[in-house]
């Protein structure tokens, strides 16, 4: 049986769809003091357990999807990207404890550059939130 369209197309966009649940914020949502407390929760990264770490970028989705061209980003390695503009992001960090909801974060509000994994298509589908890059 031969398949007619590209074999990862529909985990291609599932990648680009989960990217942005768990990554895109722009403008910034206006949800109160506790940012990543709603945010965390809103995004469903707080099940079955709540996320570690996860990061929130305000910037366009234009501009996130040009890290992925060599008009906004360059290799990084490792099929990594790194931005060539630093982005304004929010890193929500759980707080310890219990990680089961309800999760407690606390959040960090900086600029930096991104380090993404773009897929065939040239959108993002993955952000690593181990590299930090001031």
């Amino acid at each position: 049986m031969t398949r007619q369209h590209p074999p990862f197309a529909d985990e291609n966009l599932k990648g680009y769809t989960t990217f942005l649940t768990q990554h895109y914020d722009n403008p910034k949502s206006s949800v109160g003091k506790q940012y990543c407390d709603v945010m965390m929760k809103r995004r469903g990264l707080d099940k079955p357990a709540c996320k570690e770490v996860n990061t929130f970028i305000h910037g366009t989705k234009n501009n996130i999807i040009a890290v992925c061209t060599a008009s906004g980003g360059k290799d990084y390695g490792k099929g990594l990207r790194i931005s060539l503009r630093p982005f304004t992001v929010t890193t929500c960090k759980h707080k310890g404890g219990s990680t089961r909801p309800p999760c407690k974060y606390s959040d960090n509000k900086s600029s930096r550059y991104i380090v993404i994994a773009c897929n065939q298509d040239g959108k993002p589908v993955h952000f690593d939130e181990s590299l930090i890059v001031p």
